[in-house]
């Protein structure tokens, strides 16, 4: 079975090898089990092994398999449920156990089609905004949780990559994280897709969808915050911020302060799972900023 590299590296991170050697057998059962044909896999993932499949009636789908961790299957699962295939794909089956989903085929993904920076914002802003709902009497992660995880997480993969990026790059980042933190109000918070950027737009039809979601209950900001992470050597970033405010009615500061913590965390995952030149372009823009702040 063929499994794109950046997911195989970040299942060894994950300690997810036995997930690796049965992954052929988990597959071939899922297709019996739910009556699949089994197609070509999908090159570009990095949290799961993806593939198209076709149903016994003849209806295309996409099958995902996601590398072991924590509540990730399940916090998807809800999030699609949820989106009710509006924002999202719509969910045929799904088994938490197994990390196994079996959605909605999608067309090409919007980082496939060149579309200018501005107007790739303008699509994802729209598209997330369709998905952000409250939704009090759901099991989800809150932001504060997210960003008590994303403080340990910077803080440790910084020691254990030998500090890629500066101190006051993690200094920042854990700064920006305690004050979003701190600004949490379960009142106030929605649903969020958690990691809203082009490779995750599929166009549907006429419009867009939103897949692998991580899902929050969070400011909306958080989103936004992640296409602060993205793109980081196009264009000014504060110049960004303040048109995503101004685009969506939202707080610059929150969707700032995610952008910071964003680009740092993923800067050091891409650079522990060999997602280059990524990686080294994340970390170097939030040494940049960070000695500009200080």
């Amino acid at each position: 079975m063929e499994i794109p590299h950046v997911v195989r590296n970040k299942a060894i991170a994950a300690g997810a090898h036995d997930w690796l050697s049965g992954l052929e057998d988990l597959v071939a059962g899922l297709a019996i089990e739910w009556g699949l044909t089994i197609g070509e896999p999908y090159s570009g993932g990095t949290e799961a092994y993806v593939c198209r499949v076709t149903l016994d009636d003849g209806t295309p789908a996409v099958l995902k398999v996601l590398v072991p961790q924590a509540d990730a299957a399940a916090e998807e699962i809800t999030v699609l449920r949820l989106a009710g295939g509006d924002a999202c794909p719509v969910l045929y089956r799904a088994d938490e156990t197994r990390g196994a989903l079996l959605i909605e085929r999608l067309g090409p993904a919007m980082a496939d089609l060149g579309l200018p920076l501005r107007r790739r914002h303008e699509l994802l802003c729209d598209v997330a905004a369709r998905l952000w709902r409250p939704a009090p009497d759901v099991s989800l992660r809150t932001g504060a949780a997210k960003g008590e995880w994303l403080i340990e997480f910077v803080m440790r993969l910084w020691d254990e990559l030998d500090h890629p990026c500066t101190e006051a790059a993690v200094d920042d980042a854990l700064g920006a994280a305690r004050r979003r933190i701190a600004a949490h109000d379960d009142e106030r918070a929605y649903l969020v897709h958690g990691d809203v950027q082009q490779w995750n737009a599929l166009r549907a039809g006429a419009g867009w969808k939103l897949v692998d979601p991580d899902g929050l209950l969070c400011e909306r900001e958080y989103d936004l915050g992640i296409l602060m992470r993205e793109d980081p050597l196009d264009g000014d970033l504060h110049e960004r911020s303040r048109w995503l405010a101004r685009r969506t009615g939202l707080d610059q500061r929150a969707i700032w302060d995610w952008g910071v913590v964003e680009r740092v965390s993923t800067g050091l995952l891409a650079t522990k799972v060999d997602l280059q030149p990524l990686g080294r372009q994340m970390l170097a823009v939030a040494d940049r900023l960070a000695q500009r702040s200080g």
